[in-house]
């Protein structure tokens, strides 16, 4: 690429994500202010959102078979692909438990929740369906791979396109007419989404007004000193840990990396989905050099099982309702709530909700008492929004790592 068109992508990168910023910001506002004239309008603003969350969602799981076809092909060995995989889970896998740890002791330290009284309603609540560990690795190969895709089942998804794509490695010239087939897929799917991309300042407008205007300003005030903490928290893990792993072992600029995978930040914040977010976590990989034997592989994996804010805001929502509720949480409780938090995510969701189900394991497991749901999903968002965001940093992180650490070729 020639300097002239580097420079012109990098304007039109710069473009966008301010236009996005500009978007969520201006929704947050309106969410907070809007006038009661202009709530005839929330259905359009719903629709929108909608119809924007939808194409995004269209090209989620074209994108990933085909490019993790594609991808694997490309690396052109068996032994090369579990390399990868194997980097990525260890990444995932190790990073979770160490944010698991943090949350442990931090919102002990900083005494979440103290003087603070939680008025529950004994109300019945129907909790995002989770799926445990050993269900999650039992149901790892799909019985009906069709059913898969249409049931949104990532991991399903996931273990199907690896079985395919090695396959084809072992086949190979005689494979080629289908790996030629999933090359024009995952082109067409990358225009689409490079499309979609300039309707994203408006669709996380609308999916942030919607959001803000449904928990409104008394909710976000009462929980404001834990959002406040929570959201330090994340943003100094993100900063520090996968802006090292991005600096010392990824090779990259600190700025440059923050900049390039900005707008998939910004839309996993606006969304509260790491999985819709996977098209422009895509875009924003290949933007910053990362081959596509990497990242189409790393990102899906990531947008599954990578769960580290979702395990630092675990800790403080199980240690905040503790003490709001005057449930005593022994060190060692914690631990085993923190244990089981790291097995946990492996099957949350990437889905904005999926977290109210490893919530309600949790609390569980700690012993609250189950009217603290009904508080929990009503800021279950306001949390959620702030994990996502760094839950897809964190895969890009880890994707610009093993460009380095897992050469290809």
């Amino acid at each position: 690429m020639s300097m002239s068109n580097q420079a012109k992508k990098s304007r039109g990168s710069l473009n966008i994500t301010l236009a996005i910023f500009i978007g969520l910001i201006l929704g947050i506002l309106f969410g907070l202010f809007m006038p009661a004239a202009m709530e005839g309008v929330l259905p359009l603003i719903d629709l929108i959102s909608a119809l924007y969350m939808h194409a995004l969602q269209m090209m989620i799981y074209p994108l990933v078979f085909c490019s993790l076809i594609v991808g694997i092909k490309g690396i052109g060995s068996v032994s090369a692909t579990g390399r990868v995989g194997l980097q990525s889970v260890l990444y995932y896998c190790g990073t979770t438990l160490f944010a698991s740890l943090l949350g442990l002791f931090l919102p002990r330290v900083l005494g979440v929740g103290k003087g603070v009284s939680v008025v529950m309603a004994e109300a019945e609540v129907e909790a995002t369906k989770f799926t445990s560990l050993l269900d999650t690795v039992k149901n790892l190969i799909p019985a009906n791979p069709i059913a898969s895709f249409a049931e949104g089942n990532m991991l399903q998804v996931l273990v199907f396109a690896i079985i395919v794509g090695i396959t084809c490695l072992t086949l190979g010239q005689r494979a080629e007419p289908f790996v030629k087939v999933c090359e024009a897929v995952n082109e067409i799917a990358v225009k689409i989404v490079s499309a979609v991309m300039y309707c994203t300042p408006a669709g996380v407008f609308c999916s942030i007004t919607s959001v803000v205007h449904a928990n409104g300003t008394e909710t976000i005030v009462a929980l404001a000193g834990t959002l406040v903490m929570l959201y330090v928290t994340m943003f100094l893990y993100v900063v520090i840990v996968y802006g090292g792993l991005v600096k010392f072992v990824g090779k990259v600029g600190f700025v440059e990396f923050f900049s390039k995978v900005m707008p998939a930040a910004l839309n996993a914040f606006g969304t509260c989905s790491s999985s819709a977010t996977l098209p422009i976590s895509k875009r924003c990989a290949d933007e910053l050099g990362i081959p596509n034997e990497i990242s189409s592989l790393s990102l899906p994996l990531g947008a599954t099982i990578n769960m580290d804010a979702v395990s630092i805001l675990m800790s403080f929502m199980i240690v905040f309702f503790a003490n709001s509720c005057g449930v005593h949480v022994s060190l060692g409780m914690m631990i085993i709530v923190m244990l089981s938090n790291t097995l946990l995510s492996i099957g949350t969701p990437g889905v904005p909700g999926g977290a109210i189900a490893s919530f309600a394991a949790l609390a569980t497991i700690a012993g609250l008492p189950s009217g603290i749901m009904t508080v929990y999903i009503s800021v279950n968002t306001l949390c959620d929004m702030g994990a996502t965001c760094a839950n897809v940093l964190g895969d890009l992180a880890c994707s610009a790592a093993m460009k380095e650490t897992c050469r290809i070729k």
